[in-house]
C-alpha cells in the first residue's frame, strides 16, 4: 500500500488520481498510525515551508516521515516534500526543515521570473529506477519559487536550467524527491507515478 501523506499541503488527490490512471493503488491519510503502516510514502506539498513543517509536527506525521527514511521504505516527496528533506530554507527568513539532507532551500533569483511555472526539461545526471522508460531532457511541469542546494552532491539525479542550473530531482536507496510535479506532467509524469509503483512492489530489488 502507497499512503499519500495529508498534512494540509498540496494537491493530495491529483496525485492519488495520478497513480489510479496507471493502476497503483494509493490512499490519502492524515493518520500517522496508517501512514507508518505502508509500504511506500509519498509527501506532497505546495504552499510556505515552515507552515508546512507545523503541520507535519502538529500532526504527528514528522517522525513517520523519518522512520520510513530510516528503515529505507519507498518514499517519493514531490515539490515541497522534496524542499522539507533539508537542513533549512530562507523562504521568509529562516526555517529549520527535516534535516534527512545536509544542504538548504533557496529562492530563485530575482532576476528570473519568480514563480517558475510551466514545462521544463530535466536533464538525468545518474541511473534511477524511477526514472527508466523516461528518455533525457524530458519536460516535465514546475511551480515553485525555491530550489534545493544540496550539500551532498551525490544525491542529484536531475538538474534543469531556470537563469541557474537547479538541483529538480534527487535520489538515494529508495528515496527519490522531485521538484517538478508528475502527476500535472502528462505521459511521462505518470510513468514516474508507475515506476515508483513498481518500486514499491519489488522493494527488494529497486532503488539507485
Amino acid at each position: 500500500m502507497i499512503a499519500i501523506i495529508d498534512y494540509g499541503r498540496g494537491n493530495l488527490r491529483s496525485v492519488q488520481k495520478g497513480f489510479e490512471k496507471v493502476g497503483v493503488e494509493a490512499i490519502i491519510t492524515p493518520d500517522p498510525g496508517v501512514a507508518a503502516k505502508a509500504t511506500g510514502l509519498v509527501l506532497p506539498g505546495v504552499g510556505a515551508f515552515a507552515d508546512a513543517m507545523t503541520n507535519l509536527k502538529d500532526k504527528g506525521l514528522e517522525d513517520v516521515v523519518r522512520e520510513a527514511i530510516f528503515l529505507n521504505k519507498p518514499f517519493l516527496g514531490i515539490c515541497l516534500g522534496l524542499q522539507l528533506l533539508f537542513e533549512t530554507s530562507e523562504e521568509w527568513g529562516y526555517s529549520e526543515g527535516l534535516g534527512i539532507f545536509p544542504g538548504r532551500v533557496r529562492q530563485l533569483p530575482d532576476n528570473l521570473k519568480v514563480p517558475h511555472m510551466g514545462w521544463n526539461q530535466v536533464d538525468f545526471v545518474k541511473p534511477c529506477s524511477l526514472i527508466e522508460g523516461i528518455p533525457n531532457q524530458t519536460f516535465f511541469y514546475f511551480v515553485h519559487s525555491f530550489y534545493v542546494e544540496p550539500a551532498d552532491k551525490t544525491l542529484v539525479s536531475g538538474l534543469t536550467e531556470y537563469g541557474l542550473n537547479f538541483t529538480s530531482m534527487i535520489s538515494k536507496n529508495n528515496l527519490f524527491a522531485l521538484q517538478f510535479h508528475p502527476e500535472k506532467s502528462s505521459t511521462m509524469g505518470l510513468q514516474i507515478l508507475k515506476n515508483f509503483g513498481r518500486i514499491v512492489a519489488n522493494v527488494n530489488n529497486s532503488g539507485c
